[in-house]
């Protein structure tokens, strides 16, 4: 094992779930192809980063854990339903069991709907994060945790995403890290979300997935910045 290697931890919900926000655009079974071409493009960016070492999804939807499984990565289930405890504590539950298979190593819980992650970026704030803290990155709403990082191998991961997770996982004493990671702090909730994603360059399998639905093509535009 190379010395302060991370092991990702990325949660996904039922697809039947799948980003409600945009259903006044999208029907039910688009959701569900753009969510599982978000999961495969914030899953290919992690992957290149050389300092992680391995992804779990954790998911109680079988079609989501078949696509993590093709990709390379490790399922872990979560309950179903689960809501936003059952959640966390399925991330919890899977850091533990990362830890009893590979022993003390550093964790990292990453949002699914990063389609403009770029490696570079969640390698950076590998490189920033301070030793024997655990940090967090903001997300470009300013109210939700895009990713929670634990550079210490015995400290517990205590997941507390939700609405409002910034401000709970920073008075649980995490460092927020401030750093110019647009792609990293751009999870996808509502249509707004999506262009802005396609601005900065979403990955290969949410472009495939918008061509395929036939999402509008004025989001190729770019988009106008109001300062």
């Amino acid at each position: 094992m190379r010395p302060h290697a991370v092991h990702a931890v990325i949660a996904v919900k039922s697809l039947d779930q799948a980003k409600s926000r945009l259903a006044d655009r999208l029907r039910p079974e688009h959701r569900a192809r753009l969510v599982l071409a978000m999961l495969a493009d914030t899953m290919t960016a992690t992957a290149a980063v050389k300092e992680i070492v391995s992804i779990t999804v954790v998911t109680p939807d079988p079609v989501v854990a078949d696509l993590a499984l093709s990709l390379g990565a490790e399922v872990h289930p979560e309950p179903r339903p689960a809501g936003l405890d059952g959640l966390n504590s399925a991330l919890a539950d899977a850091a533990t069991t990362l830890r009893h298979r590979h022993g003390p190593v550093d964790l990292l819980a990453l949002q699914a709907d990063l389609p403009a992650l770029r490696p570079e970026e969640l390698a950076d704030v590998l490189t920033v994060a301070p030793r024997g803290l655990r940090s967090i990155v903001v997300d470009h709403a300013g109210t939700g945790t895009a990713a929670l990082l634990v550079r210490d191998p015995i400290a517990a991961l205590e997941p507390r995403f939700g609405p409002g997770s910034a401000s709970k996982h920073i008075a649980a004493g995490a460092v927020d890290l401030t750093g110019d990671w647009p792609g990293l702090r751009l999870d996808v909730d509502t249509a707004d979300d999506l262009d802005l994603a396609i601005d900065l360059g979403a990955g290969g399998a949410t472009r495939a997935a918008l061509h395929d639905i036939g999402w509008p093509a004025r989001v190729h535009q770019p988009v106008r910045r109001v300062c």
